[in-house]
């Protein structure tokens, strides 16, 4: 068989294609002989960028309960679960760390951050969202799960920030205005 191109044969009353790679494989031969191990996994995370307006705008964190960062303020985010998209992680942790619920609808991603190094525990990937809640959904604001505290700040007076959080609420309030 040549490599690269597509062989037709009946398989059951029905055709199939099968394509060969450059090494003479189909697809079915090449994912049997494919090793993961040799391609590194990054963990996947998710953060959300919340902001509340009242003629001024301001932006929701928490203060980390654990490592790292113990006690630094951050956004509300957390790690992906293998049966959850990234924006579905970003409203999940949210709503776990503050009681506030973002509405999917109302909600856009601000950008993906992965510099290595901009998480101590390993590779890890964010893919941060932003969404803007009312003054009902605001008030429900009560820090929970792993959020030691939660507060709203006024964006021109934010404490230092864990990660490269900081990074990422100046790219959400650009994109915001």
């Amino acid at each position: 068989m040549e490599k690269g191109r597509i062989i037709a044969y009946m398989d059951n009353s029905r055709e199939m294609k099968r394509i060969l790679d450059s090494k003479g494989l189909d697809e079915e031969e090449f994912l049997a002989l494919y090793k993961t191990k040799n391609y590194p996994r990054p963990y996947l995370t998710a953060d959300m960028v919340c902001f509340y307006e009242d003629g001024k705008k301001h932006l929701l964190l928490v203060k980390r309960k654990g490592h790292p960062y113990i006690g630094w303020w951050a956004l509300p985010g957390g790690f992906s679960k293998s049966d959850e998209d990234l924006l579905s992680t970003a409203i999940r942790e949210l709503e776990e760390e503050t009681k506030i619920h973002a509405d999917r609808s109302r909600t856009s991603l601000v950008g993906v951050y992965s510099r290595p190094g901009r998480d101590p525990r390993g590779w890890v990937v964010s893919a941060a969202y932003m969404a803007e809640v009312g003054k009902e959904e605001a008030q429900k604001m009560e820090a929970s799960d792993d959020a030691l505290e939660a507060k709203w700040f006024s964006l021109d007076s934010l404490p230092p920030l864990a990660f490269d959080h900081d990074e990422i609420v100046r790219a959400a309030s650009s994109l915001a205005r």
